[in-house]
C-alpha cells in the first residue's frame, strides 16, 4: 500500500515522529499552538535565534519540557545544525528564524538540504498578515523565495491552520523522498486566540508518494543482473535515507556484483566488503571509476547520475544498460535514459530485487562475472589510494584525517567541509555503518561541517562526532563552538589549514598556469620577503577557539599527530579544535577534471592509467 496523504486521519506522521492523540480542545494563542503541534509530531530539537516576527512562538517555547531550542550564532548555523541533526538521528531536523534577514540567512541551508535530500522544517516569523507585500520591517518574501529551493512551502495567515501545516510538513518533509519543508507563519497569526486538538485533518489530495515497486520492472531488472557479464551497483545516498542498507548488503552477496557508494552513500555499504570498488566520481577510485565506464549493467539505486558521477554525460558508461530505481519520478531519466524504470523506496526496490534474483537462481539463472572481477581486482591491485609524504618533514592533510579516522570510536560520526579536506576525508576514514558520514554533497556548501556536527552531536549525544574541516570553511561558521561550548555539545574539530582555499588552488595549478588569485590565506612574504609561517596565522585558530570556550591545539609535526589525536580524544566536557599544520601544495587524487570523460581519468598528476585489454571489452 502506497503512503497516502488523504481528507482521513493520517497516523503515520505521528507514529513515525513519536506523537499521540489528544482528546480535549485547548484554548490557545497561535503560538502556544504552534509548540503544542511541535511537541506532537515528535520534534525534541529546534535550533534557532528569536526576532521580532517570530518573538511571540518563543514565549510558550520556554515553558515545554518536551522542545529543547538550541540558541545559535547565525541563522545559517540553525539550518546546518538542523540537517546534521536529521541526517545522525533520522529524524527530521527543525530551525526557525525571524521574519526578513532572519529568514534569509536560512536560505544556503535550506538549499543544501534539498540537494541532499534531508527531512528539514524551517519556521520562519513573518510580518503581520495585513502588512504583507508592503515591504514592511523586515519584511522578506520567503515563500517566495525558497520556492524552489524547498519539497513544499506554506504561508499561514490564521491561527487555526497552524496545527494542520505542522503535521502536514512533517509528512511531507519526511516521506517520499525527503526534503526541506518550510513554514512562514504571520505574526498576527502566532498571536491570535485559536483552539488546538490533535491530530489535526490532514488536506494533501495531490500528495501520494509512490514506495512499492512494480513487480515487472523488478522481474525485468533480476534478468538483466543474472545475463550481465560486467554490472555494476551503482548505491546513491537514497540508500541511506530508505535505511536500505541491510538489504543492500543482502543483495550484493547475491548477486556477486560490485558495489561503489556515492560521496551521498558512504557507509550505506561496508567500505572494507571484498565487494566495494569504492566512490565513483570526479575525485572517486579509478576501479570505481573505471567499473562504471566500462560495465555492461549499472543497477542505480537511490542516484541520480549527477555531473560529479558522470563527467562528460554523452561518454559515460557507453556500453551499459541502465537500471534506475528511485523514489522520485523526476530523477529517472532526467541525465540518463533509464532502460528499466523502478519507481519505488529503495528498501522495497532491494528488498523485491533480493526475491526476484533468488528466483532466477532457483531456475539456474545465475550470473558469472568471473573474468569482470578479474578485471576489477587488477585495477584495485595497480591503483589502489595512496598519497606521498611531503619532503620537509611536514604533516601530510591525508595522513591526518586517516589518523583521525584510526584513532576515533567505531561509531564516530563524521562532518566535513567543502573542497579538499572532504575528498580527503570520503577516501581515507573507513566508513562501515551508514549515517557516519555527513557533507554537504549537492550544493557543496563551505561552512557545513562545525554547525552540522553540533547538530549531530546534539541528536546523538553519547557518539564521538568530529568536523574535518578546512581553514576557510571554518572561517565561515566557526562562531557555532560559542553554541556548543554554552549547551554542552563536546565537538571535535580538526582545522586542515593549508593557508589557502585548497581545492580551488589545486585548479589553479593545473589550469591556471599557477597563477593563484585571491586563494591565499595569509599574509604572503612580508616586505623584507622572509615567507611567512606555513597555514593561516591570522586569525590564530588556537586563540580563536579558547575565547569561544574551546580546548584548542596546534600539531605541525608528524612525530605529534597519534598524541594530539588522543588528547583530543580523551576530551568529552567541552569542544575540542585542532589547528593541523599540513602541507600546502597536496592536492586530491584521482581526478577527472570538469568537462572531461571518465575514461581520462588520472590515478595522480601525469598518470593515466593503463587498464590493458578487459576480456569482454
Amino acid at each position: 500500500m502506497t503512503e497516502q496523504a488523504t481528507g482521513a486521519h493520517h497516523p503515520q506522521p505521528r507514529a513515525r515522529n513519536g506523537g499521540h492523540q489528544t482528546s480535549a480542545v485547548e484554548h490557545v494563542t497561535g503560538a502556544q499552538s504552534l509548540i503544542r503541534s511541535l511537541e506532537e509530531v515528535g520534534a525534541d530539537t529546534v535550533f534557532g535565534i528569536p526576532g521580532g516576527a517570530i518573538l511571540p512562538a518563543y514565549d510558550p517555547m520556554m515553558d515545554s519540557t518536551r522542545v529543547r531550542h538550541i540558541l545559535v550564532r547565525h541563522e545559517q548555523g540553525a539550518g546546518h545544525a538542523a540537517t546534521g541533526y536529521a541526517q545522525a538521528t533520522g529524524k527530521v531536523g527543525v530551525c526557525m528564524a525571524t521574519s526578513g534577514p532572519g529568514a534569509t540567512n536560512l536560505v544556503t541551508p535550506i538549499a543544501d538540504a534539498h540537494m541532499d535530500s534531508v527531512p528539514l522544517v524551517a519556521i520562519t516569523g513573518q510580518v503581520a498578515s495585513k502588512a504583507i507585500g508592503t515591504d514592511a520591517f523586515q519584511e522578506a518574501d520567503i515563500v517566495g523565495i525558497t520556492m524552489p529551493i524547498t519539497k513544499h512551502n506554506f504561508l499561514v495567515t490564521k491561527a487555526e491552520d497552524i496545527p494542520r501545516t505542522i503535521a502536514e510538513a512533517f509528512h511531507i518533509a519526511s516521506t517520499g523522498r525527503p526534503g526541506p519543508v518550510l513554514v512562514d507563519i504571520a505574526k498576527d497569526a502566532l498571536q491570535a486566540r485559536t483552539t488546538f486538538s490533535w491530530p489535526p485533518v490532514l488536506d494533501l489530495p495531490g500528495y501520494r508518494p509512490v514506495t512499492k515497486p512494480h513487480a515487472k520492472q523488478i522481474r525485468e531488472a533480476a534478468k538483466l543482473i543474472v545475463q550481465a557479464k560486467r554490472p555494476v551497483l551503482y548505491v546513491g545516498g537514497g540508500v541511506i535515507k530508505a535505511r536500505a542498507s541491510a538489504e543492500l548488503k543482502v543483495l550484493a552477496e547475491l548477486t556477486g556484483a560490485p558495489v561503489t557508494t556515492t560521496l551521498m552513500a558512504l557507509g550505506a555499504f561496508p567500505d572494507s566488503h571484498p565487494l566495494h570498488v569504492g566512490m565513483p566520481g570526479m575525485h572517486g577510485a579509478v576501479t570505481a571509476v573505471t567499473a562504471l565506464q566500462k560495465a555492461d549493467l549499472i543497477v542505480a539505486l537511490g542516484a541520480r547520475f549527477d555531473d560529479r558521477v558522470t563527467g562528460k554525460l554523452d561518454s559515460f558508461a557507453p556500453y551499459a544498460k541502465i537500471v534506475h530505481a528511485d523514489v522520485d519520478p523526476a530523477e529517472i531519466g532526467k541525465n540518463r535514459t533509464a532502460d528499466v524504470p523502478i519507481v519505488g523506496d529503495a528498501r522495497e526496490v532491494i528488498a523485491d530485487l533480493v526475491q526476484a534474483v533468488q528466483a532466477e537462481h532457483s531456475e539456474g539463472h545465475t550470473g558469472d562475472y568471473t573474468a569482470w572481477w578479474k578485471d576489477l581486482n587488477r585495477w584495485r591491485d595497480t591503483y589502489p589510494l595512496g598519497y606521498d609524504q611531503p619532503d620537509n618533514g611536514t604533516l601530510s592533510p591525508q595522513q591526518v584525517i586517516e589518523r583521525i579516522g584510526q584513532l576515533a570510536p567505531a561509531d564516530t560520526i563524521y562532518a566535513a567541509g567543502v573542497g579538499q579536506h572532504q575528498m580527503w576525508a570520503a577516501h581515507f576514514i573507513t566508513y562501515e555503518q551508514p549515517a557516519t558520514w555527513l557533507n554537504s554533497g549537492g550544493a557543496g556548501t563551505m561552512g557545513y561541517a562545525v554547525p552540522a556536527a553540533m547538530g549531530a552531536k546534539a541528536g546523538a549525544p553519547d557518539r564521538t562526532v568530529w568536523a574535518i574541516d578546512g581553514d576557510g570553511c571554518f572561517q565561515m561558521t566557526n562562531q557555532e563552538l560559542t553554541t556548543c561550548a554554552l549547551n554542552n555539545i563536546p565537538i571535535k574539530v580538526a582545522i586542515i589549514n593549508n593557508g589557502a582555499l585548497g581545492m580551488v588552488r589545486q585548479w589553479q595549478t593545473l589550469f591556471y598556469n599557477q597563477r593563484y588569485s585571491n586563494t591565499v590565506l595569509h599574509s604572503g612574504p612580508d616586505a623584507s620577503g622572509k615567507e611567512p609561517s606555513a597555514g593561516t596565522r591570522v586569525p590564530d585558530f588556537v586563540k580563536l577557539s579558547e575565547a569561544m570556550g574551546c580546548y584548542a591545539l596546534r600539531c605541525e609535526s608528524p612525530d605529534d599527530l597519534d598524541k594530539v589525536i588522543a588528547e583530543a580524544n580523551a576530551i568529552n566536557d567541552r569542544p575540542v579544535v585542532i589547528d593541523f599544520i599540513v602541507h600546502e601544495d597536496a592536492m586530491v587524487w584521482p581526478m577527472v577534471a570538469a568537462g572531461t570523460s571518465n575514461d581520462e581519468v588520472l590515478a595522480a598528476r601525469g598518470v593515466r592509467p593503463d587498464f590493458g585489454d578487459s576480456e569482454d571489452d
